[in-house]
């Protein structure tokens, strides 16, 4: 008799954030094929409806929320409500994030901290709504830092370090959660193709790709892929790492 094997994340939750558009959808999107309910979070719920409805095409239970991640009363009364309606929290993955590049000299204060409260303190405001009953379902906590934390990147200092403060982030909230079987870990992609990017005259896209050992520039499925991984039956035994995806131009 033939039978069909369980999907991966089929009975989980998971809550994605900046999940609106490019890398954050593609990633509800790629859970959602795997069998978990997806929580896609972003700024405002209206945002992320296409990508819950898009969601809702592969498993039940797929809903649009919105917070701002900066908010850390927000972001723990809305962990509670995804728990509430979802039946739980299984998966979290931090992705919303937002750049405001420019010179270090020229740089406001604003735009430092802006960028610092959504990509860093936004991160660890999840983390530490998510913990406690995370703690419950050894669940998995999947961090989206840059490329440019771990090399650094002339014009985006706010940036790198707030990325560079999500890979140390990754690292002590593993120490501390491992004991309690949840895996924490960082993808940190390179030059990916997204709305983000999008802005970037050709000749500089040029000029990046040439740069890049295997010759394109990524697409969101690359990070999706990798995300699913360590957020499945195969990311058991990994925790507190850092994984690169940039087709080998941090080489």
């Amino acid at each position: 008799m033939n039978s069909t094997a369980p999907l991966p994340l089929a009975g989980k939750v998971a809550l994605v954030t900046g999940a609106s558009r490019g890398i954050g959808r593609a990633v509800a999107e790629r859970l959602a094929r795997d069998g978990a309910k997806v929580a896609c979070v972003a700024t405002r719920a209206e945002n992320a409806l296409e990508t819950a409805t898009a969601c809702s095409l592969w498993t039940e239970g797929a809903k649009a929320y919105g917070v701002d991640v900066a908010d850390t009363g927000a972001v723990a009364s809305l962990v509670d409500e995804v728990r509430k309606e979802l039946g739980g929290l299984d998966v979290l993955v931090n992705n919303a994030g937002i750049t405001r590049d420019q010179l270090l000299m020229r740089m406001s204060e604003e735009d430092f901290d802006r960028v610092i409260d959504v990509n860093l303190k936004g991160t660890w405001n999840f983390l530490k709504a998510a913990v406690r009953p995370m703690m419950k379902t050894s669940g998995r906590i999947v961090n989206i830092a840059s490329v440019v934390g771990v090399t650094g990147n002339a014009g985006q200092a706010n940036y790198a370090a707030s990325k560079a403060g999500v890979i140390g982030l990754t690292r002590s909230a593993a120490k501390e959660l491992a004991g309690r079987g949840v895996c924490v870990n960082a993808v940190a992609p390179g030059f990916i193709d997204t709305d983000m990017t999008s802005g970037i005259p050709e000749n500089e896209r040029e000029k990046l790709t040439a740069a890049i050992p295997l010759g394109r520039i990524g697409a969101v499925g690359d990070i999706a892929e990798a995300v699913a991984y360590l957020a499945g039956p195969g990311g058991g035994y990994i925790t507190g790492q850092t994984l690169v995806i940039d087709g080998g131009l941090s080489l």
